[in-house]
């Protein structure tokens, strides 16, 4: 699957600072210590709907963990995969009598405009889990192999199932109670009462073919991949164990990546699947969580459509940290909009004051955690008096504005 285009990031004057993240398997806020290339694997769209709000706030945090790693040195050998065939998808084409395949092939070419359009870099590697079938099925014929997957006893569908307790650290990643995850499970895709099962919290791996369900020969027999395995294989397979940091929405930490992280260790004996869990939290509107289910969604191409400049988008998700559930409003959107003009003001006067040392604020806020509050607020400071007292030093301005594209991506 094609990926999309890049930009330019460019090289800014001064000290990096290694990145520091909270893992949630750990619950602590630990520095992340890439090799010369550093893996990162962020788990992609469903694409039956267009890319809202609460999706680019978490594409735009692993941005920035991007383009800190980018700044301190490091190339980034970054994933990201696109689940092309999965129950919601083909629920929401049955329901607009709509072709599954058209509707994943537009609604992903149109993410990758509103990538684009937010500047957010783009992975190597952009992987449709239809394209990696043929791998997805080798890693369940491993499981199997093991004894650590099993086929329920139903002679019309015999479908695949992981079982939980395969690994012994079943849960380490999210640190749920099983009350907890049972709960998350049956919202989020699971199906804790299929029969036959040995354990509620067993997932399903290979789907056997239904009638007017899409399907595909294997193996495995005809049919296709549950959602969990396709992250598992698809990671495995371009960066290995061990990778640094694997990312999504806080509604990933259970069941997604604790089962993905269960399935890949399971396979290879080797943990930590990743160095760290990386989650960003969700973006609520009219006091809801932004969410198809419930229709209370701000589209960015709509707002691409109304003209809204996308460093204004950029910068009204920054002004929250990356990890709290917060809300998006008009009036965030305003105070945007003011900040990047007033940004752009005093990035375009021919001297201000020196800006090495907001520069170094912005860098240390951001190796922080990614504390992006912290960050705008220094380069406020800095604006504010560049435009109110001036300065002298011809070179400011342009490293403010080199500054706050390489590490925000927000083009001045």
């Amino acid at each position: 699957m094609q990926s999309w285009s890049s930009t330019p990031v460019p090289r800014v004057a001064g000290q990096p600072r290694p990145l520091r993240l909270f893992d949630t398997a750990t619950g602590e806020v630990r520095p992340t210590a890439p090799g010369p290339t550093a893996g990162m694997y962020v788990c992609g769209i469903t694409p039956y709907d267009a890319t809202h709000l609460g999706h680019a706030a978490t594409y735009l945090a692993f941005d920035l963990v991007h383009r800190v790693w980018l700044d301190n040195g490091h190339e980034v050998h970054y994933v990201q995969n696109v689940t092309d065939v999965d129950d919601p998808l083909l629920e929401r084409a049955a329901r607009d009598q709509d072709d599954w395949v058209v509707l994943a092939m537009r609604e992903t070419a149109l993410f990758r405009e509103d990538m684009v359009a937010l500047r957010v870099l783009p992975p190597r590697q952009f992987i449709g889990a239809v394209e990696a079938i043929p791998e997805i099925v080798e890693s369940i014929a491993k499981l199997i192999a093991a004894g650590v997957a099993y086929r329920v006893d139903d002679p019309e569908y015999p479908d695949v199932y992981f079982d939980k307790d395969a690994t012994g650290r079943f849960g380490y990643e999210s640190n749920y109670s099983t009350e907890t995850m049972l709960g998350f499970f049956a919202e989020r895709g699971g199906d804790p009462d299929r029969a036959g099962k040995r354990h509620p919290l067993d997932a399903l791996l290979w789907r056997m073919a239904r009638p007017g369900e899409p399907s595909w020969p294997s193996e495995l027999g005809e049919g296709r991949p549950g959602w969990h395995i396709e992250c598992s294989a698809i990671a495995l397979n371009r960066l290995g164990s061990g990778f640094d940091v694997q990312g999504g929405g806080s509604d990933l930490i259970f069941p997604h990546h604790e089962y993905s992280a269960a399935h890949a260790e399971a396979q290879t004996g080797e943990h930590p699947f990743a160095r760290h869990y990386v989650h960003s939290g969700m973006i609520g509107l009219d006091g809801e969580k932004m969410s198809k289910s419930r229709g209370n969604l701000v589209f960015v191409s709509k707002l691409r459509a109304e003209k809204v400049d996308p460093g204004a988008i950029r910068l009204a998700l920054f002004a929250g940290h990356y990890r709290s559930d917060r809300a998006y409003t008009d009036e965030l959107l305003a105070g945007a909009k003011q900040r990047l003009a007033t940004w752009r003001r005093a990035a375009a006067l021919p001297a201000a004051q020196s800006a090495e040392a907001t520069v170094a604020r912005l860098r240390d806020h951001l190796g922080d955690d990614l504390d992006t509050p912290s960050a705008l607020a220094a380069l406020d400071a800095w604006a504010a008096e560049a435009l109110s007292t001036g300065g002298t030093e011809q070179s400011a301005p342009t490293l403010f504005r080199a500054a706050v594209d390489s590490l925000l991506g927000v083009e001045l």
